[in-house]
């Protein structure tokens, strides 16, 4: 036995592969729970048992589950991502452990419980309706006017979001989502139609401990139309916490924190900065995906998984901290390369410029030569991710100009 004892992580898969690792470095070993048999499609194969002591899979019977992970006396139950959320929230409950609850798990989860709660609360939110019929759709839409957004109320990393500019269109992204299945492999349970939010789009990084909030990280996504999708992110770039900016999203953050009773571990905002002042987009109660946390490692030197493993487990070090704002040490940006081809991809042919440039970090390459590549329309069909670091943010600006006029369809070649 470790000697300070168990952490359990549920659903740990390869976008939380860094979670383990650093309670293992704090003395604790590590317990993976499964909260369902199957492991969604989107997730595949995509994680590795050796950072833990056991995995146990849930197969409907709570008791039985409990009592397996009850010998390993765990000290915090961790959600490994967002699937994991709701058993999270319900294992940490009835073990009687540091936990959000399970009284709004679903508001956590459920996208138009998520915004109607926080608006409940108070908290500014977008106007929206939970679908149950075209013609209730088609009249909602008509008095809104504008443009809206239809989406599943369960998804993740962009998957089924339709942007609509009449109600016949929303008709028809009613139609497509209700009979798909989203990107858990799970059929469409709900359909939410929102309005459309103009505004800047940013990312919130938290983690809480007994409802104390710390902004880890934030970022500014950058967007772009292409392939038929209105608001397609290809960047997030570092920004600082001691900013107008900054203030005002950390400020929106914690509200909403509070009104959706995440007291405990981290989460993930996405918020737009409209003129009318910050709105939520969305929030999940886990680590930020995309390998973010891994990214602010890279520009502030620590990032939400640390602070994670302090809240949980080294409670003194985070309430001593808890109100510092970070300071950016190398400006970092992840920009996402937008294909617009289909077909076999032969090679790069721009790719040595890339590897020149003078901010480049790392050149993550999604699809190999030789292998299927198709127009990105989500965060799932990226097929090459850049990241830039440098200590000036004029030269990752620079950079990150330079790759958006190399991308295009030059930049693949098919064979």
């Amino acid at each position: 036995m470790p000697e300070k004892g168990y952490v359990a992580i549920v659903d740990a898969y390869s976008f939380t592969r860094r979670l383990a690792p650093e309670f293992v470095k704090a003395g604790y070993g590590c317990v993976r729970v499964q909260s369902t048999p199957e492991v969604p499609e989107v997730y595949g194969s995509s994680f590795s048992l050796d950072d833990y002591a056991g995995n146990i899979v849930h197969r409907g019977d709570l008791d039985e589950t409990v009592k397996a992970l009850a010998d390993f006396g765990p000290v915090a139950v961790v959600p490994g991502g967002e699937f994991g959320v709701e058993f999270t929230d319900l294992l940490s409950e009835e073990m009687g452990l540091a936990t959000n609850g399970t009284a709004l798990s679903a508001a956590r989860r459920d996208k138009y419980t998520m915004i109607e709660t926080i608006k409940a609360a108070g908290v500014p939110g977008a106007e929206q309706l939970r679908i149950t019929g075209e013609d209730e759709l088609r009249r909602w839409h008509e008095k809104l006017g504008g443009r809206v957004v239809v989406k599943p109320v369960r998804s993740t990393a962009g998957d089924g979001i339709h942007f609509c500019d009449t109600p016949q269109e929303s008709v028809d992204a009613y139609r497509a989502l209700r009979s798909a299945s989203n990107v858990f492999s799970q059929s469409n349970e709900g359909i939410v139609a929102q309005e459309y939010l103009v505004g800047g789009e940013f990312i919130v990084n938290t983690v809480s401990r007994e409802g104390r909030h710390h902004v880890c990280d934030m970022w500014k996504t950058t967007r772009l139309t292409a392939n038929g999708v209105l608001d397609l992110c290809d960047a997030v770039r570092l920004i600082a916490s001691g900013s107008d900016d900054g203030h005002t999203l950390a400020a929106y953050a914690r509200r909403v924190l509070d009104a959706l009773g995440i007291r405990n571990g981290p989460a993930h905002l996405e918020v737009k900065l409209t003129p009318d002042g910050p709105r939520l987009v969305e929030v999940g109660a886990r680590i930020a995906g995309g390998d973010i946390p891994h990214y602010a490692r890279m520009g502030i030197g620590e990032s939400q998984i640390d602070w994670t493993v302090d809240a949980y487990v080294n409670p003194e070090r985070f309430d001593a901290r808890q109100h510092e704002e970070y300071r950016i040490r190398h400006h970092f940006a992840s920009v996402a390369m937008i294909s617009s081809v289909r077909g076999t991809l032969r090679r790069y042919p721009h790719l040595e410029t890339v590897e020149k440039l003078e901010s480049l970090h790392e050149i993550r390459t999604l699809v190999s030569p030789g292998s299927a590549i198709e127009p990105t329309v989500d965060d799932l069909t990226y097929p090459m991710i850049v990241n830039l670091r440098h200590e000036v943010e004029e030269v990752v600006m620079r950079d990150f100009g330079t790759l958006r006029y190399l991308d295009g369809e030059g930049f693949y070649e098919l064979g």
